[in-house]
């Protein structure tokens, strides 16, 4: 049975145009990084750099629309980027792309390749169904800083998603939680594609089916699902 997503009014009501696409995995079967996933890497920046033209990554437009989706629950998006703009600054700039494993590889790609945020959940560590929310502030976050474990707690009107345990995703989609992230046991995961109105509705199911491609020529034998996109 689908993982049931939602999305809370008070969101809504913050970005009217938001939509977003699931894809989801089952009987997966995931490894350390390889040649394949990392040629991805490198064509995916190959492609941001084409699409770009010499502009900056915040330029884009769609990016330009994250940035005031950030703006507009109190965050500075010049200093917490949402996770596409984020990794087209590292592909860029930073050192290049990380390596970290096949099925974050090609989320990670696809994230690059087409400027939208992507975030991968191990779905078997999901707990009831997830939640798009304006966060109250007193939510526990447990992550890591300076190699130490620590919790944190998002900032009052913070949006955030949440499963029945917590928060999995803080300040929409710039940092994952420890808890949901797909590891090399993960088996069956929900990759979650967020777009909103200058990519449209076709760049979002563009972006979905390549990832779904993409996710069955590294896991052969899995089965996978794309959801239509979702408005709100």
């Amino acid at each position: 049975m689908p993982l049931p997503l939602t999305v809370s009014d008070e969101v809504r009501a913050l970005a009217p145009d938001f939509r977003h696409l699931v894809v989801e995995a089952q009987g997966l079967v995931n490894t350390p990084s390889t040649e394949a996933t990392s040629a991805l890497l490198d064509e995916a920046t190959a492609r941001l750099t084409a699409r770009l033209a010499g502009r900056a990554p915040h330029e884009d437009p769609h990016m330009v629309a994250w940035r005031a989706a950030y703006t507009a629950f109190g965050a500075k998006p010049s200093r917490t980027r949402n996770s596409a703009e984020a990794l087209a600054r590292r592909a860029l700039v930073g050192g290049g792309l990380p390596r970290i494993n096949a099925l974050v590889d090609v989320y990670n790609a696809v994230s690059v390749a087409h400027l939208v945020p992507v975030g991968g959940e191990d779905a078997d560590r999901i707990e009831g169904g997830m939640r798009l929310l304006r966060a109250r502030g007193d939510e526990a976050f447990p992550t890591a800083a300076a190699g130490e474990q620590v919790v944190e707690h998002p900032e009052p009107g913070e949006v955030v998603w949440c499963d029945g345990a917590g928060i999995t995703c803080r300040r929409w989609n710039w940092r994952q939680g420890a808890r949901t992230r797909l590891t090399e046991e993960s088996r069956s995961a929900l990759f979650l594609l967020e777009a909103l109105a200058p990519m449209g509705a076709a760049g979002v199911e563009a972006a979905g089916a390549e990832l779904a491609e993409l996710l069955q020529k590294v896991s052969p034998g899995a089965r996978i699902a794309v959801r239509p996109p979702t408005a709100g």
